[in-house]
C-alpha cells in the first residue's frame, strides 16, 4: 500500500505542478489582474517606492527573481511554482502534513492560487512554516528567545507579504492567552505583542512617510450594509471550501446552487470531521489562526475598501483548515483521500480546457504592437473613463502590464492626448485578442 501510494503522491504532484502552467498559459491575459498589474509595476519599479497599498515582499521576491533573466510577469508565474514546490518539499523533509499537502495543493483553488500574479502565492508557503514552527514550540522541541524569535519572524515575515496577516498575528496571541497555563503560551502571546509592534512601527516608519493619507484614504465607515455582506460571506466561504469549483457565475444561474451547495455540504462536514474527536493543541492553533483570519476578514468590510470575499483572500486562512480537513480524512480513509484530488485536479483540467484562451499568442501579439509603437520600455497610461469599465477593456491593460509592467490605469481625460497614454480603441483598432467564451 505505501509502495503504490507513493507513486499517487508523484503522479499527482507532476500533475498540479503540469496544472499551474497550463492555468495560466491557457488563459488570455496569463492570469493577470489590476491588482497584479501594481504588483509588477511596483517590482520593476524597485528600489523606488511604487505605493504602500501592498507591502513590500511579494514585488521585492519578484524583482529577486528578474535578477536570474525573467522579467516581472514570468517572475511571478516561477513565483508561484517555487512556493507550490517549497511547501511539498518542507512537508516531505520534516514529515509535516506531507500527505494532506499534496491533496490541499492539488485543489483547483489552489492551482489557480500558485498560477495567479498575487500575493497570495508566495504566502502560502510561509504560513505552512509558520505551523511547523508552532508545532515545535508546542512540542517543547523549540524553546525559550529562540521561540520567540523565530515565531516573530514568521510572524512578520507574513505580514510583509499581506497586511491581511494582522488578523493571523492576533490569532497568535489568542492562541497563547487561551492556553495561558502552558509553558509555550508566553511564546505565542509575546510574538504576537512583538509582531504587534512591528506593524505599528511599519505604519509610522514605512507607510506614514511615503503616504501619509493612507488611512484616511482606505477607512471608512458604512461601505457595505450587513446584508451584502452576509451574502458575500455565505457565497465566498461556499466557493472556498468547495474542493472543485471555486468560482460561481456572476450571472447567477442554477448552476450556482449546485457550486454553494457542495460548498456547503463540505463545510458542514468539514465541521462534523474535526468535532469527533478532541484536536491537538496544533490543532487547535490552526483552528485559532483560521477562524481569527475568516472572521476578522468580514468584519474589517465595514470600514475597508477590499474585494468581495472569496477564495483567494481567504486562502491564506482556508489553507490551514484543509491541511487539518484532510489530516483527519486520512485517518478515516487512508489512501481513498487522493481521489478527492484527482477530481479536483480533472475538474480544473474541464474547466481550463472549456474557458481557455491563448496567453502566448496574445503576449506576441502585444509585444508587437508596443515596439511598433516604441512603447515596449517607456512608462504608460492606459486611459478607461472609469473603475466600472467592461471586461474587454480592462483586460487590454491587464495584458500590456505582462510585457511591460511600467503602466499606470488614469481616469483623467486629459492623458489621453498625451503620447504615451494608450485607449482601449488606440489599441483595438490595430490588434485583435484572443479570449475565451465565458467571459
Amino acid at each position: 500500500m505505501k509502495y503504490k501510494e507513493k507513486y499517487v503522491q508523484i503522479l499527482l504532484v507532476i500533475i498540479t505542478l503540469m496544472m499551474t502552467i497550463l492555468r495560466f498559459l491557457l488563459n488570455e491575459k496569463g492570469r493577470v489582474s489590476p491588482d497584479s498589474i501594481r504588483y509588477m509595476r511596483f517590482a520593476h519599479g524597485l528600489p523606488e517606492i511604487d505605493n504602500t497599498i501592498t507591502p513590500l515582499g511579494y514585488p521585492v521576491a519578484i524583482k529577486f527573481l528578474t535578477f536570474f533573466g525573467p522579467d516581472e510577469f514570468w517572475s511571478s508565474k516561477l513565483m508561484g511554482i517555487l512556493a507550490f514546490l517549497l511547501i511539498i518539499f518542507v512537508a516531505w523533509k520534516k514529515k509535516f502534513y506531507f500527505r494532506e499537502s499534496i491533496v490541499v495543493c492539488s485543489l483547483f483553488s489552489f492551482v489557480s492560487i500558485f498560477s495567479y500574479t498575487m500575493s497570495e502565492s508566495l504566502i502560502l508557503p510561509f504560513i505552512f512554516l509558520l505551523l511547523y514552527t508552532a508545532n515545535l514550540i508546542i512540542h517543547e522541541k523549540l524553546k525559550g528567545w529562540q521561540a520567540i524569535f523565530y515565531l516573530s519572524i514568521g510572524l512578520i515575515l507574513l505580514y510583509n507579504i499581506r497586511y491581511s496577516a494582522l488578523f493571523i498575528i492576533g490569532g497568535t496571541g489568542l492562541f497563547g492567552l487561551f492556553f495561558r497555563k502552558k509553558k509555550y503560551a508566553s511564546y505565542f502571546v509575546a510574538s504576537s505583542i512583538i509582531s504587534g509592534l512591528f506593524v505599528v512601527l511599519y505604519k509610522f516608519l514605512f507607510i506614514d512617510y511615503f503616504n501619509k493619507d493612507y488611512v484616511d484614504q482606505f477607512l471608512e465607515i458604512g461601505l457595505h450594509p450587513t446584508s451584502t455582506l452576509l451574502i458575500e460571506l455565505f457565497q465566498g466561504l461556499c466557493t472556498t471550501f468547495n474542493p472543485f469549483v471555486h468560482m460561481a457565475n456572476p450571472g447567477g444561474g442554477i448552476v450556482n446552487y449546485g457550486i454553494y451547495g457542495i460548498g456547503l455540504l463540505n463545510i458542514l462536514f468539514m465541521i462534523f470531521v474535526l468535532m469527533r474527536k478532541k484536536l491537538s493543541e496544533t490543532e487547535l492553533f490552526i483552528v485559532f489562526i483560521s477562524l481569527s483570519g475568516i472572521i476578522c476578514s468580514y468584519f474589517i468590510q465595514y470600514f475597508y475598501s477590499v474585494n468581495a470575499i472569496d477564495y483567494r483572500l481567504l486562502a491564506p486562512f482556508s489553507f490551514p483548515l484543509w491541511l487539518l480537513y484532510f489530516s483527519k480524512l486520512f485517518q478515516i480513509l487512508d489512501i481513498k483521500v487522493y481521489v478527492v484530488g484527482i477530481l479536483s485536479v480533472m475538474t480544473g483540467v474541464v474547466f481550463t480546457w472549456l474557458s481557455k484562451g491563448n496567453y502566448l499568442e496574445n503576449r506576441k501579439v502585444i509585444t508587437q504592437f508596443l515596439q511598433s509603437e516604441n512603447l515596449e520600455k517607456v512608462p504608460l497610461k492606459f486611459y478607461l473613463e472609469n473603475e466600472n469599465e467592461d471586461l474587454e477593456k480592462i483586460q487590454i491593460v491587464e495584458l500590456i502590464s505582462t510585457v511591460n509592467p511600467n503602466v499606470q490605469i488614469t481616469f483623467n481625460p486629459k492623458d489621453s492626448l498625451q503620447k504615451n497614454t494608450l485607449t482601449p480603441h488606440k489599441v483595438l483598432q490595430k490588434i485583435k485578442i484572443d479570449k475565451n467564451r465565458y467571459q
